[in-house]
C-alpha cells in the first residue's frame, strides 16, 4: 500500500480536510488489516485442526507453530475467531465478499454475534455502501431486543418505538432479566410498566442486576445451607428496605470468603507437606536450605503468622485446626 498523507506541518490545508484525508487512509489500513487478518484465521485454523487430528493430543505441535512466528494464543485465537465469523456471515448468504470491506474487525465480530435479523439488517448496510462499525451494530442490535423481547412490557415498547426512550437503557435491562427465574422476571416487568420511563429503567437494570448477584452467590455458600433460612424472604427484606445491593455483594463476598478459605486451606497442606520433604532431604551439610525452612516456619505451623501489607508493624495469625482439634473441649 502506498499512501500520500497531509503534511501535519501544512498549515494551508484546513483542520477538516486533514481530519478527512487521514480518516480515508486508516479506514484503508483498517479494511486491508480486516482482510488479512480473515484469512490468517484461516490458515491458523487449518493449522490447529490439523495438530488436533495428527499432534500429540496437547496441541504443543500448533503452539510451537505460534512461537515460531512469534504470535502470542490470544491473538491467534483473536484471528480465528475472526475467520468463523467470516465463514458464519458468508456462508450464511448475509454478506457478499466485498461488503466485508465495509466493516471494521470488532464489528465485524459483533454481527457474527448477534441476532440472525440484526445481521440482515447489519448486511443491507454494509451492501448498500455504509460504513460499519462496532456501534452501529450494536444500536441496531438494541434496537431489535427493545422491539422483540418478551421481557418488556408493551408500554415500553411503544416509547422505544417513538423515541420517547432511546433504546440503549432496555438492551441492558432485558440482559439482566434473563438471567433471573421468572418470578422475578415478572416483578421487575410490573414494576416498569407502572412507570415506564428512563430512570424506571435504570433502576430496574441495576435491581435486576443485584438479584441476579445475589441468587448466584448464595447458591455457591456453605454457610447458608440451613434450614432455619430462607433466602427468598431474607430477599424480600431487603428489597423492601432498599437495601438490595448491601445484601448482595454480603452474599457475594461470603462466597468469595469461603473460597478464599478452601484455598488458604488446602496450600497450607501443600505447604506442610513440601516442608517436611525438604526438611527430611536436608541435613547439617545444607544450613541454607534449613535457614529457608525456618524463616517459612510462621507460614507452615499450626499458627499461620503473616504482616498486613500496608499495614504498618500490624499482624495477622490464624490458628488452623483439623475436624479432631476443633470438635475438642
Amino acid at each position: 500500500m502506498h499512501f500520500r498523507l497531509p503534511d501535519p506541518e501544512d498549515e494551508l490545508i484546513p483542520e477538516l480536510d486533514f481530519q478527512e484525508q487521514v480518516e480515508q487512509a486508516w479506514q484503508v489500513c483498517d479494511r486491508f488489516d480486516l482482510q488479512t487478518n480473515i484469512w490468517r484465521g484461516r490458515i491458523l485454523r487449518a493449522v490447529r485442526d490439523r495438530e488436533k487430528r495428527h499432534g500429540d493430543g496437547r496441541g504443543t505441535g500448533f503452539l510451537n507453530w505460534l512461537k515460531d512466528r512469534e504470535i502470542s494464543k490470544s491473538q491467534a485465537y483473536s484471528m480465528i475467531e475472526l475467520a468463523n465469523s467470516a465463514d458464519t456471515l458468508l456462508d450464511g448468504g448475509y454478506l457478499e465478499p466485498e461488503d466485508v470491506n465495509q466493516f471494521s474487525k470488532r464489528a465485524f465480530v459483533e454481527t457474527a454475534q448477534s441476532a440472525p435479523e440484526v445481521q440482515q439488517m447489519v448486511s443491507d448496510a454494509a451492501h448498500r455502501g455504509d460504513r460499519i462499525t462496532r456501534r452501529e451494530v450494536r444500536q441496531l442490535s438494541d434496537d431489535w431486543t427493545a422491539m422483540t423481547s418478551d421481557l418488556l412490557p408493551t408500554e415500553v415498547k411503544q416509547k422505544a418505538a417513538d423515541h420517547t426512550i432511546p433504546a440503549k437503557y432496555l438492551a441492558p435491562l432485558v440482559k439482566e432479566m434473563q438471567k433471573l427465574p421468572e418470578s422475578h422476571q415478572i416483578s421487575i416487568r410490573d414494576a416498569v410498566a407502572e412507570t415506564p420511563d428512563v430512570d424506571t429503567l435504570k433502576q430496574a437494570t441495576s435491581e435486576a442486576r443485584y438479584l441476579w448477584r445475589y441468587l448466584e452467590a448464595a447458591t455457591n455458600v456453605q454457610a447458608l445451607n440451613n434450614p432455619s433460612l430462607d433466602l427468598e424472604l431474607a430477599l424480600e427484606e431487603a428489597l423492601r428496605l432498599g437495601c438490595l445491593s448491601s445484601a448482595a455483594d454480603l452474599v457475594n463476598h461470603a462466597a468469595q470468603l469461603e473460597q478464599t478459605v478452601t484455598k488458604l486451606y488446602l496450600t497450607w497442606k501443600r505447604l506442610n507437606a513440601l516442608s517436611e520433604r525438604l526438611y527430611l532431604d536436608s541435613g547439617a551439610s545444607t544450613p541454607h536450605l534449613r535457614s529457608l525452612l525456618s524463616c517459612l516456619s510462621p507460614l507452615s505451623g499450626d499458627i499461620i503468622e503473616t504482616a498486613l501489607t500496608g499495614g504498618g508493624d500490624r499482624t495477622i495469625r490464624l490458628q488452623m485446626l483439623t475436624d479432631t482439634e476443633a470438635a475438642m473441649p
